[in-house]
């Protein structure tokens, strides 16, 4: 067959390139909704009422207080000037008690549509979790326990957009933090909160990704970053740049990086790219060579897994969006790029992929849809959360470390937590650290 590639050079140049034909779709379906569905409902395991004075629509979870139990952090945030920071935030258990409140609930607003600076994370590896987070001109860590400053220091005023772990100094463990400001500069401290580096720049003279991506590529002890359309070394000097061959990159930024293949040296490696307003998907080595793109379309959040039984993996899960509503698909896609599934939805924005009935094998998850579907493009169950669900998250919150859904509806916020009872105990305690909306 033949793909015709858009070029960007001032004008709007067509050549087209001949390929193998793809092979066949495995599935091309549409779903708009549980209504008038069969597929069974799945009924919640604990629904959490936030609270509605200090807590908003971002949400992690893990286990605060020691006890074994998973706990939800919820927050809001102040949006101005284009950035925002953390305002206020509240800890509760699963029965929906409070551990603790912090900050201002005047101060922000609930509603997400990024990734909010909070994480849960044992930052000190002395076993218990602490809740860190970014407030304006401030890294602020908490204890996870009771919500007390356990100590705060000063980072540049807008470097507040989202809060990542590192190893950036080979020890035993991640105990560097990347903090940013919205698309354009990047700073790098250690547990002390010293600077490593950082400052007034554009990584590569492109914007910054939404969520930087610490990936060890030469097995020395330290992470790489991918931190746009740039890899950067551990000391924030660039590794690479991703110059694609099929798109205009002056148009928008990296949406997300996930790692598709782990190897022993860098040529081993296989990065998923996501390119939001340059419209493309791109797959590329761990020296940045491009061993595929595919454009055309907005491609945003990427999960990893086994979805087919009969063909190899790991599969790619991509939705596409910014469409109107009805015309937002979800891709399947093989390790070399072919399509091999679609699902046409209302909204496939939020997604991922869970082993629910323990064959081995992941179904699809859809937090809008509210639903499970499987190897072929159909819905199987449909999780009774009673209005349209917004965050999603996976990791183990009943304590028998099987991955379970946790999703959060709005007005008034609820958190649903759907019980895996069939799924391989291989999940954490929570959705981890460096939780993401992409």
């Amino acid at each position: 067959m033949q793909r015709a590639i858009e070029i960007f050079t001032g004008l709007v140049l067509t050549t087209t390139l001949a390929a193998a034909e793809p092979p066949p779709l495995r599935f091309d379906t549409s779903d708009f909704g549980p209504a008038g569905s069969d597929a069974p409902q799945i009924e919640p395991w604990r629904e959490i009422r936030i609270d509605p004075l200090y807590g908003g629509h971002w949400i992690v979870t893990g286990d605060l207080d020691g006890d074994g139990a998973a706990d939800i952090v919820s927050a809001q945030n102040a949006l101005g000037d284009g950035i925002h920071t953390t305002s206020s935030a509240v800890a509760q258990r699963l029965d929906g008690s409070i551990l603790w409140r912090w900050g201002d609930p005047t101060a922000g607003q609930k509603e997400v549509g990024y990734d909010v600076g909070l994480q849960i994370y044992d930052w000190d590896g002395d076993g218990n979790n602490e809740v860190i987070l970014l407030t304006e001109g401030f890294l602020v860590e908490l204890d996870g326990a009771t919500g007390q400053v356990r100590r705060r220091f000063a980072i540049p005023k807008r470097a507040t957009d989202c809060l990542i772990f590192a190893n950036l100094s080979g020890g035993p463990r991640a105990t560097d933090v990347i903090v940013k400001d919205r698309y354009r500069r990047i700073w790098a401290y250690n547990q002390k909160g010293e600077q490593l580096w950082g400052g007034d720049w554009k990584p590569g003279g492109y914007p910054t990704a939404h969520q930087v991506r610490p990936i060890d590529l030469d097995g020395d002890g330290k992470h790489e970053l991918m931190a746009g359309y740039v890899m950067l070394n551990s000391d924030g000097t660039i590794r690479w740049t991703y110059e694609s061959k099929v798109m205009d990159q002056s148009r928008g930024h990296l949406d997300c990086c996930r790692v598709l293949q782990r190897g022993k040296r860098p040529e081993d490696f296989r990065l998923l790219l996501t390119c939001c307003g340059d419209e493309n998907i791109a797959c590329v080595d761990g020296n940045g060579k491009i061993l595929w793109e595919s454009p055309g379309h907005h491609f945003e959040s990427i999960q990893l897994g086994t979805i087919f039984p009969d063909l190899p993996g790991p599969h790619i899960l991509v939705d596409i969006a910014h469409r109107p509503p009805g015309e937002n698909p979800l891709w399947v896609m093989d390790p070399e790029g072919n399509v091999r599934g679609k699902l046409m939805l209302e909204n496939s924005r939020i997604h991922g992929l869970v082993d629910w009935n323990g064959d081995g094998y992941e179904e699809i998850l859809l937090s809008s849809a509210r639903g499970l579907f499987d190897y072929r493009g159909v819905r199987i169950g449909t999780f009774n959360t009673g209005s349209p669900g917004s965050v999603m998250l996976l990791g183990d919150m009943t304590g028998d470390g099987i991955s379970d859904v946790t999703i959060l509806t709005q007005d008034p916020a609820v958190v649903h937590v759907f019980k895996n009872k069939r799924g391989k105990s291989t999940a954490p305690l929570g959705c981890g650290v460096n939780h993401t909306l992409y």
